[in-house]
C-alpha cells in the first residue's frame, strides 16, 4: 500500500458529532477532504446545516443531520440511519460556567459529565455496534490537555474572560482518555480500533486581547494553534494509515504539556 492510499478515505462513511463549529468542522472536512461521506451532527440546525452547506460548496460529500448525544434513543437512530459507519468521531460536549470550588454546583457538573462523558460512550457504543457486527471501524473520541494537566490560573490573569471553574471539563476530558483504553481493549479483537485526541490550546475568535500571544509563550513551537491542526490526526487515526494505532491518546498541543 502506497503511503497515499493508506490516507484515502474513499467509500467511508463517517459521523462528527459536534461538527458544525471549530474543531468538529475542521476535522469534518478533512474527512470529506479524504473521499469520506461525512454527516455533521448537532444541536443547533442552522449552524449544522450552514456547515455542511460549506462543506458541499467545495465539492465534498456532507450532509447535517440534528443531533443531541444526551439522548441514546436519537443516537441510535441516527447511526443506524448513517450507517454503515466507518469512522465516529466522538466530539460533541457542551459547556457551562460553574462556580469554583467549594461552591461548586453539582448540577452543573453532572450535566457537563452527561453531555462530554456519557453522550461520548453513547456515540461509541452505537458505533461499535455496527463496526463489530462488521469486523472493522474507527472510534475516535476528543479529549483535551486539560484531561491530563490542570489549567494554569495565572494564564488568565487579569485577561477579560469568563471566569469559568474548569473542575466538570477536566473531570470529563479525563475520564474520555480512560473511557478510550478500555473501550480499545474490549473491541481490538473485534477489528474496531478506539483512538483520542487531546488538543491543545487552539482560540477561537472570541479569545481575549493578550491571549494568544500567552498562548504562545507557553508553548515549545512558539506559535498559534488552529482548528486545522487537527486535520492530520484525524485522517491518520480513522485511515489504514493508522491500522496498527489503538488506545492511543494523541496529543496535539504544540508541546504546551512537555514542560
Amino acid at each position: 500500500m502506497t503511503a497515499a492510499a493508506a490516507f484515502d478515505l474513499t467509500g467511508r462513511v463517517a459521523l462528527v458529532t459536534g461538527g458544525g463549529t471549530h474543531l468538529g468542522l475542521a476535522m469534518a472536512e478533512a474527512l470529506a477532504a479524504q473521499g469520506a461521506r461525512v454527516i455533521i451532527g448537532g444541536r443547533r440546525v442552522d449552524v449544522i446545516d450552514e456547515a455542511a452547506a460549506a462543506l458541499r460548496a467545495q465539492g465534498l460529500d456532507c450532509e447535517a443531520v440534528p443531533l443531541d448525544v444526551t439522548d441514546p434513543g436519537l443516537v441510535a437512530r441516527v447511526v443506524e440511519e448513517a450507517g454503515p459507519l466507518d469512522i465516529a468521531v466522538c466530539n460533541a460536549g457542551a459547556n457551562a460556567e460553574q462556580a469554583f470550588p467549594p461552591d461548586t454546583d453539582l448540577d452543573v457538573f453532572r450535566a457537563t459529565l452527561e453531555s462530554h462523558l456519557v453522550g461520548t460512550l453513547t456515540t461509541a457504543n452505537a458505533a461499535a455496534r455496527q463496526m463489530v457486527a462488521r469486523g472493522r471501524g474507527s472510534i475516535i473520541t476528543v479529549s483535551s490537555v486539560h484531561g491530563f494537566l490542570a489549567a494554569d490560573p495565572r494564564l488568565y490573569a487579569g485577561l477579560d474572560m469568563p471566569k469559568r471553574s474548569s473542575v466538570a471539563y477536566q473531570s470529563a476530558k479525563a475520564a474520555i482518555i480512560g473511557l478510550t483504553k478500555n473501550l480499545a481493549a474490549e473491541l481490538g479483537r473485534s477489528g474496531v480500533r478506539v483512538n483520542c485526541i487531546s488538543p491543545g490550546h487552539v482560540p477561537k475568535d472570541s479569545a481575549a486581547p493578550g491571549f494568544a500571544e500567552r498562548l504562545v509563550e507557553g508553548n515549545a513551537l512558539g506559535i498559534l494553534g488552529q482548528a486545522d491542526d487537527m486535520k492530520g490526526a484525524v485522517v491518520l487515526l480513522a485511515s489504514d494509515a493508522g491500522r496498527f494505532i489503538t488506545g492511543h491518546n494523541l496529543v496535539v498541543d504544540g508541546g504546551w504539556s512537555i514542560w
